[in-house]
């Protein structure tokens, strides 16, 4: 058993208890009927026995069953279940919705419509899926991001309450203490994290190591955009555009090197509305490719003869992702046919001529990345590439705003990537590199990227054979697509 591939038979997950194995923390609960509460799998407390225990798939089940947060381990502060992403399913697609506060701002029909169902059968789906329907799972992630306020920002409890979703104070207390046990005033009380300071949010992200920081950081540095993105040494910066507002995000980004444990990324939000909180955290949770199951990515590849050196030395690569799909779709349009300084170039001078100018407390964050129905609206001579492509920009932008093609991570992958592809001037390049950082797609490969063909050669690899080669790396070819082009920045005597 993997964290990957748990199945909750409980003989299994009782061995992950009994040995406290870190890599389950949020893949699954245990709940313990003696005491009444839900642990992660490696709380410290004494194994409970056998007959006293049951397993739920997530936090939301366990509530819902009438089982209160460990107060020792905190079950919630985990990253999500990997197999979500694999698997690719309804349940997995509607709790990447969730986290993103669909239900809070649009409600159970609104969940429905996007993921194609009616609320009645998506209740039923999930609850037979998750252990707990869209209205007990969305609650369970206010509860999260609401501790997360109170234990970490001076924020004032009633702003608590409503940037976490709550529609009430009464139900934002009541909440509060069915699943911690304790009232919001009693958890400020207990809060072991220094203030931050006035005008911020600060979380600690959740990420399963090892976890290479570095590799993130430069990766997403040498394509910052100016105006939008800034990054130095040790730290990755951008602005953001929320459901009710902006806001920006300052990430520090270290290697964590711990095998198979839990670790935790430094984040500092500025928002213009609290109510954007849930969004912008599982924005930025894509982004870092939080919920990533590198053990048993590294298990899977580390045994391949092309590409096994790389993931041995690299265990905690990350696919990264990115915070709103539309732009990362029109920038992976920019880069068609261009090298990567070329296509970051041409973003900043849409966004310097099109992005809404915004006040951050950033230095270099001065925009927000113009949106596709600001971009629809113009026309192919507006851009500083060929006709064709700057028509293809158009189509997609149109296609984007309209709905035709969404790229939030709500909507089956296939049925995405076949609406890419049927907009004139999109290839398969293009919409396989959407999947790959914008829908966080962990099975997906370019082979006829330049950069792949460079790195397999370099490695020894006919890269004509680059397609027949990647059958073996299923289904984590992303992260072989990453191991690949990281190896082009690695000197040759390391490789």
């Amino acid at each position: 058993m993997t964290a990957s591939t748990v199945d909750l038979d409980p003989a299994s997950c009782y061995r992950a208890v009994k040995s406290r194995d870190r890599r389950f923390d949020g893949v699954f609960y245990t709940a313990v009927r003696t005491t009444g509460i839900y642990c992660r799998p490696s709380c410290p407390a004494r194994t409970p026995a056998f007959a006293n225990v049951s397993f739920h798939p997530t936090a939301a089940s366990a509530q819902s069953a009438g089982y209160r947060a460990c107060k020792r381990c905190i079950p919630d502060a985990t990253p999500g279940s990997p197999g979500w992403d694999v698997a690719a399913d309804v349940a997995g697609r509607a709790m990447r919705l969730i986290s993103d506060g669909v239900v809070d701002r649009e409600g159970v029909d609104g969940l429905s419509r996007r993921l194609g169902y009616t609320s009645r059968h998506l209740s039923r789906l999930l609850t037979r899926e998750l252990g707990a329907g869209p209205l007990a799972l969305a609650r369970a992630r206010r509860a999260q991001t609401a501790r997360s306020l109170v234990e970490s920002t001076d924020l004032r409890l009633t702003d608590v309450g409503f940037a976490a979703g709550f529609s009430s104070i009464r139900q934002f207390n009541e909440t509060m203490r069915e699943v911690y046990g304790s009232s919001p005033t009693q958890l400020r009380g207990r809060r072991r994290h220094g203030r931050p300071a006035s005008g911020t949010v600060s979380f600690r992200l959740a990420v399963r190591t090892p976890f290479e920081g570095r590799s993130l950081l430069e990766f997403l540095a040498v394509r910052a955009v100016p105006g939008v993105e800034v990054a130095d040494e040790s730290s990755y910066s951008r602005t953001l555009s929320l459901p009710h507002g902006h806001g920006t995000v300052r990430l520090e980004l270290a290697d964590l090197l711990a095998d198979g444990g839990v670790g935790q990324v430094s984040a500092t939000f500025e928002l213009s509305d609290l109510r954007d909180t849930s969004a912008a955290v599982e924005r930025t949770r894509r982004l870092l490719d939080a919920d990533c199951d590198p053990v048993a990515v590294t298990e899977a590849l580390a045994s391949d003869p092309v590409i096994g050196p790389l993931v041995r030395r690299h265990p905690g690569l990350r696919v990264p992702g990115h915070v709103d799909g539309a732009e990362l779709a029109v920038r992976a349009v920019l880069g068609q046919q261009v090298s990567v300084a070329r296509a970051r170039g041409m973003a900043e001078g849409l966004v310097a001529e099109h992005g809404v100018a915004i006040e951050t407390g950033t230095d270099g964050l001065t925009r927000l990345f113009p949106t596709a129905a600001a971009l629809a609206g113009l026309a192919p001579e507006d851009f500083p590439m060929p006709r064709a492509r700057g028509r293809a920009l158009l189509a997609l932008c149109a296609a984007v705003a309209d709905g035709q093609v969404a790229l939030d991570r709500g909507g089956d992958r296939v049925a995405v990537r076949d609406s890419l592809l049927a907009i004139p001037g999109i290839g398969p390049w293009t919409a396989d590199y959407i999947a790959l950082r914008a829908l966080g797609d962990p099975d997906v490969f370019l082979p006829t990227d330049v950069g792949i063909r460079h790195a397999l050669a370099a490695l020894g690899a006919d890269p004509a054979d680059a397609a027949t080669l990647s059958e073996e790396w299923r289904p984590w070819r992303s992260y072989a697509q990453l191991q690949l082009w990281h190896s082009l920045s690695t000197p040759e005597g390391e490789r």
